[in-house]
């Protein structure tokens, strides 16, 4: 994502006052809890540590057709590249485990769609955005004018790193930022800022110890190694990120994971400790949490950009959308009524969504003559 996706404001190297700056951190982290935020740290830009790490991922080509995660060159790993003047960032954490939803259930029914957590509800990019501006002008009434720019999943901007030196978490082998009291069910967003504010002390400890659930079950076998994860490989990027066809060696992996996926904190043991969130915004919207595979193959363009308004989801588009319903509806046992669904669909205008419609179809009547065969 680009920097379009930021909040500006202006740089402004003189303050009004001249705050006592020890005091003014608690109160953002006062603040950050009364916005809805669990945890709020602050961290310096310093990134050395994580800049070969990037540098040796890129170039195994780990990040896949994800261009966008080199072509900024050396702002992601320096913060004050990409915003001039930049000295501390303000990392906050929002869980978003709605309650009650349904999760290894509908993984283990193949006829239903499975959705990433995440995106069952409202895009948390604009929720979080509009929270951190907040708290960036509660900021400004407190001391007067100061730089910020905030960002959440957008513009190249390294969050796990600076969440770590932030004291959020530990980077998991599954490379995502755990808290030993929270999990991993939860977004980040930072508050770039030219205010010297003083840091919190970075979390070093980590707990996953001899625990290796994450590479053991992940369906394609996407963490090739600790805390790296080969993104051409992970159902995530497959379903999402990646324009064109799925490869076909990853597409029975994938089951019923139409969007996402969780496996790999699913299967991790902290995320047991991970409380329900209460924010309305985050919670399933059109039964997205349960609904039929062949319920949303059969939504029209128009019931797709209507149903999604607001999501997450509508940023994979209409034809991504159904070439993903159509992996999973191959890989759902045989059914007449999906066989039908996926024959109305190949002479739909586009190639991508109509070689994934033959592909399941191919895999519906392989599983029709298997069902014959035992009869």
């Amino acid at each position: 994502m680009d920097s379009s996706d930021s909040v500006t404001h202006k740089n402004v190297t003189s303050h009004r006052t001249s705050p006592d700056l020890a005091a003014l951190a608690q109160r953002i982290k006062t603040w950050g809890r009364e916005l809805g935020f669990q945890h709020v740290g602050i961290a310096d830009t310093d990134l050395s540590v994580h800049e070969p790490h990037l540098q040796t991922w890129l170039e195994a080509g780990h990040h896949g057709a994800m261009d966008y995660m080199h072509k900024h060159g050396t702002k992601r790993t320096r913060p004050a590249e990409l915003v001039p003047n930049t000295l501390r960032i303000i990392s906050v954490r929002i869980d978003y485990l709605p309650p009650e939803v349904e999760t290894t259930k509908v993984l283990s029914q193949p006829q239903r769609a499975y959705i990433s957590r995440y995106a069952l509800g409202r895009d948390y990019h604009k929720l979080i955005r509009k929270r951190l501006t907040t708290l960036a002008k509660w900021i400004e009434a407190d001391i007067g004018g100061f730089g910020f720019r905030a960002f959440v999943d957008s513009a190249p901007v390294m969050e796990r790193a600076i969440a770590q030196k932030a004291g959020l978490g530990w980077f998991g082998k599954n490379s995502m930022l755990l808290h030993p009291k929270a999990g991993s069910l939860f977004f980040l967003g930072e508050l770039y800022t030219d205010l010297p504010l003083p840091v919190d002390e970075p979390f070093t400890s980590e707990h996953c110890g001899k625990c290796n659930n994450c590479q053991t079950y992940c369906p394609t076998g996407a963490i090739v190694d600790d805390k790296v994860v080969d993104a051409r490989r992970c159902i995530s990027y497959l379903t999402i990120e990646l324009h064109g066809a799925i490869p076909e060696q990853y597409r029975k992996a994938m089951g019923n994971r139409i969007y996402g996926c969780d496996d790999c904190q699913l299967v991790c043991p902290f995320t047991r400790f991970t409380r329900a969130s209460a924010e309305e915004d985050f919670a399933p919207r059109h039964d997205l949490d349960r609904a039929d595979l062949l319920t949303l193959f059969a939504w029209s363009e128009p019931e797709f950009l209507t149903r999604t308004e607001g999501s997450a989801i509508r940023r994979i588009g209409y034809e991504r959308w159904l070439r993903n319903l159509a992996v999973g509806l191959g890989n759902a046992p045989y059914s007449s009524a999906i066989v039908a669904a996926l024959e109305a669909r190949l002479a739909f205008p586009s190639d991508l969504v109509r070689e994934h419609v033959r592909w399941a179809l191919a895999e519906q009547k392989r599983k029709a003559e298997t069902v014959i065969v035992s009869a």
